[in-house]
């Protein structure tokens, strides 16, 4: 599975109609822990069995605003459009896997 980059245009489509579960990566480019988080979330990705989506807080502020997204790299677990589980910074794997069960 490959992480998708979303953005105004298709978070709608690729997000809140999703089906399963939707695991999102709010990141930035600038970000040091966040390059640090993406090789980890790729890995997840490979593994579990959900979509993998990342959004760029500074090309997508809105929907950054949507989530409240004060910092990051911020993660959010969404199912049919509702928010599951929400986690903030450098973070162990184990932790991110366990917001996916």
């Amino acid at each position: 599975m490959k992480v998708i980059d979303v953005n105004n245009e298709n978070f709608e489509k690729e997000v809140m109609q999703s089906d399963g579960k939707v695991f999102i990566d709010f990141y930035a480019d600038w970000c040091g822990p966040c390059k640090m988080m993406m090789p980890i979330v790729e890995e997840l990705s490979e593994e579990v069995d959900a979509k993998f989506v990342r959004i760029n807080v500074d090309v997508n502020e809105e929907i950054a605003r949507q989530f409240g997204v004060m910092s990051i790299p911020t993660f959010i677990v969404m199912e049919k459009g509702k928010e599951l589980g929400k986690k903030i910074g450098s973070l162990p794997k184990e932790e991110l896997l366990e917001m996916l069960k």
